[in-house]
């Protein structure tokens, strides 16, 4: 099957399929969609774009045991969405051609896997939700503290972005991702980030089950009430990238909060030579963080919440 039929899952059932899009190679893709007894919107949950993100699969998983008979309208879940980068345990990229999914989106139908991809993802899921809930985890060689990224200027987005509850909460504005393409359809989008570094421990894993369920609560999916968290707000996410390669030393940790132009490490060659000296572009809180020692050109270094609404990328 290359995409599902919504419109036959009776409700109350829960429904799994193997989905194998025309995507040129790969693996097929699995998707649980789990019908409410009642009806009500659709919610997507994604997890798996990053393919070692594993905090956010198993929270994924977790929500597949969603029981129909208590929820209203359709849950659509989608846990492993890049199965060649999970089976690799790639970092970053897709192993078929070389490219990040989530800098992918809306996608090509005839381009290269992640762009065929990404747009089998858009224009199949994203575009048929009513919420789309994006989960990542930290990559193999990344520590974060947990928070969300909506699209800037989407009232909606950041509503669901403070009912998630994750304790940062930050825009994006002109990056491409999953939730631009998500509000290019009007489709009110989260990502959520908890995890990293090849784990998946409860205290990352639970927070992004929490959070999906808050969302469905106040989407009246399910019973209760969930309303926004008070969370840490930022205007902006400032991205930091390694000028060159060598060995990288990082000076400050995720949740640490940093001054524009204070050191945050730097970058040396087996010698011991010092090749670059790294400054924060912007004061803010440190949300993401590489902590592997090799280091290449180009590999992001530190994203930054700050408030500032033009947060440099360096």
């Amino acid at each position: 099957m290359i995409s599902p039929d919504w419109t036959q899952v009776q409700p109350g059932t829960v429904t799994d399929l193997q989905l194998t899009p025309d995507l040129g190679s790969g693996e097929p893709i699995a998707c649980r969609l789990i019908r409410g007894a009642r009806p009500g919107p659709t919610l997507l949950v994604t997890a798996g774009v990053h393919g070692a993100e594993y905090a956010s699969i198993e929270a994924a998983t977790r929500l597949m045991a969603t029981d129909p008979q208590t929820l209203g309208g359709m849950l659509v879940v989608l846990p492993i969405v890049n199965p060649p980068a999970f089976s690799a345990r790639s970092i970053y990229i897709n192993p078929l051609d070389g490219k990040n999914l989530n800098r992918c989106f809306p996608g090509r139908p005839d381009g290269t896997y992640a762009e065929r991809l990404a747009h089998w993802l858009t224009s199949e899921f994203i575009a048929h939700a009513d919420a789309f809930l994006d989960l990542h985890g930290g990559d193999l060689v990344e520590a974060l503290a947990p928070f969300c990224i909506v699209p800037a200027g989407d009232e909606a987005a950041m509503t669901l972005g403070r009912v998630f509850g994750l304790p940062h909460l930050t825009v994006s504005e002109g990056q491409v991702m999953s939730i631009s393409a998500a509000r290019q359809q009007g489709v009110p989008a989260v990502i959520a980030e908890a995890g990293g570094q090849g784990l998946w421990p409860e205290q990352a894993v639970a927070p992004l089950v929490d959070g999906v369920v808050r969302v469905m609560r106040h989407l009246k999916m399910l019973d209760g009430t969930s309303g926004p968290l008070p969370v840490q707000e930022y205007h902006a996410l400032a991205w930091m990238s390694a000028p060159v390669s060598g060995l990288w030393t990082p000076a400050v940790q995720v949740g640490e909060t940093v001054e524009a132009g204070q050191p945050v490490g730097h970058i040396r060659d087996v010698f011991g030579t010092v090749l670059a000296e790294l400054s924060a572009p912007a004061g803010g809180t440190v949300l993401f963080a590489v902590t592997s020692l090799a280091m290449n050109a180009g590999d992001p270094l530190y994203g930054i919440g700050t408030l500032s609404s033009e947060a440099p990328h360096v």
